[in-house]
């Protein structure tokens, strides 16, 4: 087998660009690469500033649960929960086949399904909503209107979500981070960060009441845009969780690897 360029590239906009965004958040954060395994854990509230991942191609299955086992290891010694995450393009075809029973040996529990994406697909035209507006990160209560997006999205507690973000002057000065407002209600709001020569989409989400309107599609196309405009990058890269998969190619996101997120078995 041979893993693709567009799954390696996947991982690695991954590491890189998780290791800014959890450095900013813990300048004393654990951003170890080892052999086989990328930490980038910031032990954050916020779970997804705490990351693990396997990184070698065609990894066999006598590897993979070696690796899994680090792994669950690590994450074990940290305050806070996070997610391993599981390119499954960087499996060989017997390490795929085995990965539940293997996971579930290492002491991890399947938590959502995600893509990888890319493409070749900037710049793209400035975008428009008939119910938004546009407004970039800039103020503490903007970033913390942002974070309170993310978890009533993905189901947090407001606190974890501010956690994250709350404070930080990477988000107000270096991203390019965006709210779509319908009105003065922050609805939607998605982020780019440039990472190895690449435009990095991360952190979109809709408030739940007002999801199905475009509006996530709306702010990430602003956010590609204006990220694209700054600096002059061609290709984008995104890892989209399911509500998000359909959304993307719309954008010109091709998709590439499946990835499996894990956490520690409660």
């Amino acid at each position: 087998m041979t893993v693709s360029a567009e799954s390696i590239e996947s991982v690695q906009q991954l590491t890189t660009g998780w290791r800014t965004l959890v450095l900013d958040r813990d300048a004393d954060a654990d951003v170890r690469d080892l052999p086989g395994i990328a930490v980038r854990w910031a032990d954050s509230g916020f779970g997804f500033f705490n990351c693990i991942t396997l990184t070698e191609a065609e990894a066999g299955a006598e590897l993979v649960r070696h690796r899994l086992s680090q792994a669950a290891g690590i994450m074990r010694t940290k305050k806070h929960p996070g997610f391993l995450w599981l390119f499954e393009d960087l499996l060989d075809d017997e390490a795929r086949s085995a990965l539940e029973t293997t996971a579930e040996q290492a002491g991890l529990q399947y938590a959502f399904p995600g893509t990888g994406m890319a493409g070749d697909l900037l710049p793209i035209p400035e975008p428009a909503h008939p119910d938004l507006t546009f407004t970039r990160v800039r103020t503490d209560e903007q970033l913390q209107a942002y974070a309170d997006l993310q978890s009533r999205a993905y189901g947090f507690p407001l606190e974890e979500g501010r956690d994250g973000l709350v404070g930080s002057e990477l988000w107000k000065n270096e991203l390019h981070a965006y709210l779509a407002m319908r009105g003065e209600e922050p609805v939607a709001c998605a982020a780019t960060l440039e990472a190895q020569g690449r435009l990095f989409v991360a952190f979109v989400a809709t408030d739940p009441q007002w999801q199905r309107n475009g509006y996530g599609e709306a702010v990430t196309r602003k956010a590609l845009y204006e990220g694209a405009r700054a600096t002059g990058l061609t290709r984008a890269t995104l890892h989209a969780t399911a509500a998000g998969a359909p959304v993307y190619p719309r954008i010109g996101f091709k998709p590439n690897t499946p990835i499996h997120f894990y956490s520690l078995k409660g």
